[in-house]
């Protein structure tokens, strides 16, 4: 067995076996009790089908991408009777499950989202961009007319559904500077086939509040279409409410520290779902960045939790429920188990659906999320003593080798920042600690996950409460005796590569060496080059322009670069239209100049993030040079 402290240890989880796991993005059932779902194969989306029989599952598309790119995209599919409609190349496309034909019935213009079959199948719903105007639009089926608007005038447009009549429609909605966890409304209208404009006038507002401060995710109507549920924070927490369309009464269904929803970054996001006989709602919930599957019965207002199998896993998504009996679908993983298509009863027996191919690495090698907290000294939002930082701790682990000493650590910062580091899959943890790392997932103060205050705790304050918090991070790793204190390394990307530059501009030496992917390192030329979903997303981390121009030249790392000294990679898409490569180039100059050790990867074709397999493999095997050059 080897015990050396001084070099990396060697693995056999190989750059290579990065790109080996199975991108799954969204899973829904059949009316037949069969299931299609999403993966994406080096940047293509397949829809893949496998019918209840236990046939070999299939793919669905062959020729298209199915990949919707409004924002950050989702919302690529959805399942209606025997019927698919999917998002490819910005249009809608119609295919039946027993065919692998399709056709379109929208023209190529513009990009859609979400879109959503009516009860009859006679038309769809969808969120439709163009020309840097949000909607929703109203087309038929058939595609012999063009699409309308059916609802426009806001910024934004989110989760279109349609009452089981077919007769009304929600949504959700917000406007600038707001992003949709800031505040968003929840909207109801009236649906008629020769009005398919719906004015401001007909649109009723349920919940929320699109210009104000309290956030709605994810509506879904009863199968009686008795109650419209939806997630709210309203009470701190983003809990289950129900609104009773008869009586016009709305109240929570739950009310708890778990969060019931997300922060939207994507369309097409689903925490809850109602059973086909319409009395009770499964939904997944968060609390220390592990989820739990529970069922709420709708008239006694009772929370069962779901346990038996899946107990084993600790991150959930996509939920999607049967059209008969109580059989839940979903996409599951923890720190142990690769993201996988999974069903579950209502007594906890889950039944795996999606192939895994190739196998999964080692578990001898796979280790658990440990949540930890610590109190820091916080000079910001500082109404106590100190403030609570969270994260996900994972020690070294490698059956090949044994720790004589404390191990080199990891702080990872993640992008957003409005996000959470949660307990599920990802290669690249193992591919650390398996080479003698410790990883520490930093969810520092404007994380979410942990209620509205944790998560607004960061207005005003990015780049200062999440430095500070860094750098606690790194007291906390080394006072417990979890890391070597001459090893430390910090690692993000995007809004988490922000962190890391700040950081290393600080606390010069407090880490051996930097990792930044597609970081910001300029905030005012980020705020008049960004996308329209984050045009005004500065406005709550940092201030209003032009007010406050001079906070954000303080704040920019490309302001202070000059005083960056430890070795830093950094790694950048070249088509990245968030952060653009503008960013990652000046940085780079300014380390040249200063003759700062450093690389500076740049990976054609790629974006906001590495689709592309051989870009993954490319990223992994450099980070394994770098680190083993300048930490080992």
């Amino acid at each position: 067995m080897n015990t050396s402290p001084s070099k990396l240890w060697d693995s056999p989880l190989g750059p290579e076996k990065g790109t080996s796991e199975t991108r799954l993005s969204d899973v829904l059932w059949t009316n037949s009790g069969g299931l299609v779902w999403r993966e994406e194969r080096s940047g293509r989306g397949i829809l893949v089908i496998r019918d209840p029989l236990g046939s070999p599952p299939r793919d669905l598309t062959q020729k298209l991408s199915v990949q919707a790119k409004v924002g950050y995209g989702g919302g690529d599919f959805s399942i209606s009777g025997n019927t698919a409609c999917f998002v490819s190349d910005g249009r809608l496309y119609l295919q039946e499950l027993s065919k692998n034909s399709h056709h379109p019935i929208t023209p190529a213009c513009g990009q859609a989202a979400s879109p959503t079959l009516s009860p009859d199948g006679r038309h769809i719903v969808y969120v439709y961009f163009r020309k840097g105007e949000d909607s929703l639009g109203i087309t038929e089926t058939q595609g012999s007319s063009l699409p309308l608007r059916f609802a426009h005038g806001s910024d934004f447009y989110m989760q279109p559904i349609w009452h089981p009549s077919g007769n009304r429609i929600a949504w959700v909605s917000w406007n600038h500077p707001n992003m949709p966890w800031d505040g968003s409304g929840l909207f109801m209208a009236e649906f008629l086939p020769g009005k398919t404009a719906a004015t401001g006038n007909d649109q009723i507002l349920v919940a929320g509040d699109p210009n104000g401060s309290i956030s709605i995710f994810q509506p879904a109507f009863s199968p009686d279409g008795r109650y419209l549920s939806y997630v709210s924070d309203q009470e701190g927490w983003f809990n289950l409410w129900i609104f009773d369309l008869a009586t016009g009464s709305m109240e929570p269904l739950v009310k708890e520290p778990y969060e019931y929803g997300l922060p939207a970054w994507t369309h097409g996001l689903r925490t809850h779902a109602w059973t086909a006989a319409g009395d009770a709602i499964y939904a997944i919930r968060l609390r220390e960045a592990r989820a739990s599957l529970v069922r709420v019965d709708v008239e006694r207002r009772q929370v069962q939790p779901v346990v038996g199998d899946l107990s084993s896993y600790t991150a959930m998504e996509q939920i999607s429920l049967s059209k008969s009996g109580e059989q839940v679908a979903l996409l599951a993983s923890s720190p142990c188990l690769p993201r996988r298509v999974v069903t579950v009863s209502a007594k906890g027996k889950t039944l795996t659906w999606s192939t895994l191919n190739p196998a999964p690495p080692e578990k001898a090698y796979l280790g658990s999320a440990n949540p930890v907290h610590w109190e820091s000294q916080s000079k910001v939002n500082s109404g106590t003593p100190g403030s609570s930082c969270r994260g996900l701790f994972y020690p070294p682990r490698n059956p090949r080798h044994q720790l004589t000493s404390l191990p080199p650590a990891i702080i990872r910062i993640h992008g957003g920042p409005t996000s959470q580091a949660l307990a599920g899959y990802r290669f690249d943890i193992p591919f650390l600690t398996s080479r003698g790392f410790a990883v520490l997932e930093l969810n520092y103060r404007g994380s979410s996950g942990y209620g509205r205050v944790y998560r607004d705790s960061l207005k005003g304050q990015w780049g200062v409460a999440d430095v500070e918090d860094t750098f606690s991070a790194a007291e906390f790793l080394v006072s417990t005796g979890r890391a070597d204190p001459h090893r430390l390394v910090i690692m993000g990307g995007s809004a988490g590569g922000f962190t890391v530059l700040l950081s290393l501009i600080r606390y010069p030496g407090l880490f051996r060496a930097g990792v930044c992917l597609y970081g910001v390192s300029d905030l005012l030329s980020l705020a008049s080059e960004t996308h329209k979903f984050e045009a005004h997303y500065l406005d709550f981390l940092v201030g209003s322009l032009p007010q406050e121009e001079n906070l954000y030249r303080e704040r920019s790392p490309i302001g202070h670069a000059h005083a960056i000294r430890d070795p830093l990679a950094l790694f950048q898409g070249e088509a990245d239209q968030v952060v653009p490569p503008s960013q990652s180039d000046q940085i780079a100059t300014v380390l040249k100049e200063q003759k700062v050790p450093h690389i500076y990867v740049r990976f054609p074709g790629e974006g906001h993030g590495w689709r592309k397999d051989e870009t993954t493999e490319t990223y992994l095997r450099t980070l394994q040079e770098f680190l083993e050059q300048y930490v080992a």
